[in-house]
């Protein structure tokens, strides 16, 4: 059986990028664990269109319900183990890191200025929006996961296998580097 990866970091420092490329290069599957729990903010009547509806209006009010009631996150969270145990797969997780203890964990690191510059290119926001975003979706998501798992999201780093810094490097650097982590550790 071949080992899982995870990939987390704050929003918009690559996860997607750097996970999709692993999942090509090792012939594993992806999976965005966003994209489980959208499915279940689609069955509460979201409109989950595109890859970055986190960012959108419509992804901040289902946060805020998330925030209210922990079962969609408990619920995706005990998929992506079941998932990630089977194994061959690449996941990107906010929480998956602190939920199990095999597989390969990366953190990807980097500053808000470079996600707030991610996400402005990506989505086509202002400055000013893109930054307040990233804040408030990184701010919540680790008063959510404090309270829910008693983890320090983006603090507690100590799960991780390696810690790669986004900021100065290209996409391409940050799949390589991830390609030789995961080399290693496979």
């Amino acid at each position: 059986m071949t080992k899982s990866i995870v990939i987390s970091g704050p929003p918009a420092v690559g996860k997607t990028t750097v996970a999709k490329g692993l999942a090509n290069e090792f012939n594993l599957t992806y999976l965005s664990g966003g994209d489980v729990l959208k499915e279940l903010a689609k069955e509460q009547g979201f409109e989950v269109d595109g890859d970055d509806w986190w960012d959108t209006k419509e992804g901040m009010k289902f946060l805020e319900q998330r925030e209210s009631n922990s079962e969609f996150d408990k619920k995706v969270d005990e998929k992506l183990i079941e998932l990630f145990k089977n194994g061959g797969m690449v996941i990107t997780s906010y929480t998956l890191p602190w939920l199990v203890d095999d597989g390969i964990k990366i953190w990807l690191d980097g500053s808000h200025d470079s996600s707030t510059k991610r996400m402005q290119t990506r989505d086509n926001m202002s400055s000013v929006e893109a930054f307040e975003v990233t804040k408030e979706r990184y701010d919540k998501n680790k008063m959510l996961y404090k309270k829910l798992y008693d983890f320090n999201f983006g603090e507690d780093v100590s799960v991780f296998d390696k810690i790669i810094n986004t900021d100065n490097l290209s996409a391409d650097q940050v799949i390589e580097l991830s390609k030789e982590t995961v080399r290693l550790l496979l």
